[in-house]
């Protein structure tokens, strides 16, 4: 039979109470997205590591804060959003970092002139994504790449919902015309 995980409250409740192995099965479970969403932020893959740890320093920090009517998950990339902005106020820059040229493109293509065309297409995306203000981008890799709810959102960078539909309508108002122009 196959065992279910507990839900992320098991983890942090445990947490909470100073277990560090069920602090770090919470680790192991976001490790690969907050490091992915923060990459994507700062451009930098050993600044990004460092900032992913962080981020789970911050969280283990904070955990005696943290309420079951959040879910973690949200609380975590709240945390990680702030320290990814905080680095890059400190650098004043921004910048998206593309995929890895190896970077297996999800499709239907099977054979090499449909997965070129697919990385192609995914290239341009990432061309116009770069053109993108800063925090609507944020919200387009919150929304898109890490699945996160409107709600999610809003309470991740701490804006209302309303402000979350319109930058991300905006961004892809944005996108489309990046494509319409053909400009990426």
């Amino acid at each position: 039979m196959a065992q279910i995980e507990p839900a992320d409250g098991v983890w942090v409740a445990r947490s909470q109470q100073g277990d560090r192995e069920a602090f770090g099965m919470l680790v192991r479970r976001y490790q690969d997205r907050v490091y992915r969403y923060i990459l994507r932020m700062v451009g930098s893959r050993d600044e990004a590591l460092e900032l992913m740890q962080e981020a789970f320093i911050k969280a283990w920090q904070a955990l005696p804060g943290w309420r079951p009517e959040a879910q973690f998950r949200t609380w975590l990339f709240s945390i990680a959003s702030n320290t990814a902005t905080d680095s890059l106020r400190r650098r004043k820059v921004v910048e998206f970092v593309p995929l890895d040229e190896d970077y297996d493109v999800p499709g239907e293509a099977a054979d090499p002139a449909g997965q070129l065309q697919a990385k192609q297409r995914l290239r341009a995306l990432e061309a116009a994504l770069n053109r993108l203000p800063d925090d609507q981008r944020e919200i387009v890799l919150l929304r898109e790449i890490e699945d996160m709810s409107y709600s999610e959102i809003s309470a991740a960078l701490g804006i209302s919902e309303g402000t979350v539909k319109s930058r991300l309508a905006r961004a892809r108002e944005a996108l489309v015309g990046h494509y319409r122009r053909k400009d990426v």
